[in-house]
């Protein structure tokens, strides 16, 4: 059996917790919080204690935040135990590898970055599109949804009691790259909207701290809006997401690939990657390999918990 263990018990840790429990081949170690008391009936310990536990636990899922606590945490972690993250700041995902296979590296462990549906399993489909496809035209839309390492990043902010970030596809961009005239980047494909409970003379401040945010939301058309907690409450508590990647050729004879996920819970299925990527880490590092690697690295059998004979089997 894998021991699995959770750093972080926020949306993302609590659906990882459920998924870590059903799954065939793991057992739940226990959680790893700043918190002491969690209303979970797993073990809990202290984030700082890891260091204590690491020869007891075979790959430790980082459910913390991405905006800022990965990158002061996850290099740490990665020489201690083998690590699954979900970090999602694309502009910064290749400093990020180079700075956790430098760390898993020296710790001999194996550390996979970047996991989810994006980054992670819509990064693995541009790859087969564009390898397929010759000459390709490739466009990928995010939404309507909830995204959660954005509204980290918004509830960063001082003064914000409560955000959410909705991403919006534009229609005419989805339609265009239907057509085979995609290509359009992120910030021209779509819009950010932001919800946010906070006190009315923090406002201006707040809403030019978003709009002017590097990466998140200085590139995209973003509005924000304030609106009160029984607003929040009563309509932005959901968490779904979704999206898109489609690739089309003229020179295959106008053929296209779609690959779309429609998503009731963003949490719940990026730890659903983030669980079969915790497999094949300790599969890969049981077989020697050390340092950073991203899905793209991954032999797709090893996120399966059902053995290769078997899935040749049904293919």
């Amino acid at each position: 059996m894998i021991n699995v263990a959770i750093a972080g018990y926020g949306n993302l840790g609590r659906a990882a917790e459920r998924l870590v429990k059903v799954q065939p081949d793991m057992e739940l170690y226990g959680i790893f919080s700043r918190r002491s008391e969690l209303d979970t009936d797993a073990k809990v310990f202290s984030l700082d204690s890891v260091a204590e536990h690491a020869d007891k636990v075979d790959v430790l899922l980082l459910c913390v935040g991405s905006a800022t606590d990965i990158p002061e945490h996850a290099a740490k972690l990665a020489k201690l135990v083998n690590t699954v993250d979900t970090y999602d700041n694309h502009a910064h995902i290749p400093d990020h590898v180079k700075a956790m296979n430098e760390a898993a590296a020296s710790g001999g462990n194996l550390a996979v970055v970047s996991t989810g549906w994006d980054p992670g399993l819509f990064s693995l489909n541009r790859v087969l599109g564009a390898a397929v496809l010759p000459e390709p035209t490739q466009t990928t839309f995010w939404g309507d949804g909830v995204s959660q390492g954005h509204s980290d990043a918004l509830r960063r902010i001082e003064g914000v009691r409560r955000a959410v970030q909705y991403t919006l596809p534009a229609d005419e961009a989805v339609e265009a790259a239907l057509a085979g005239n995609g290509g359009q980047t992120g910030p021209q494909a779509h819009k950010r909207s932001c919800y946010i409970v906070a006190d009315e003379a923090d406002h201006a401040r707040i809403e030019q701290e978003i709009v002017s945010m590097p990466d998140y939301f200085e590139p995209y058309d973003t509005t924000v809006t304030f609106i009160s907690d029984e607003e929040f409450e009563a309509n932005h508590t959901g968490l779904p997401h979704g999206g898109r990647v489609i690739t089309t050729s003229e020179l295959a004879g106008g053929q296209a690939i779609e690959f779309r996920l429609q998503l009731a819970s963003n949490p719940d299925f990026t730890a659903a990657v983030q669980v079969a990527c915790a497999r094949a880490a300790v599969r890969m590092n049981a077989d020697g390999r050390t340092g950073a690697v991203t899905i793209l690295e991954i032999p797709p059998y090893l996120l399966a918990a059902e053995s290769l004979d078997e899935l040749i089997a049904g293919i």
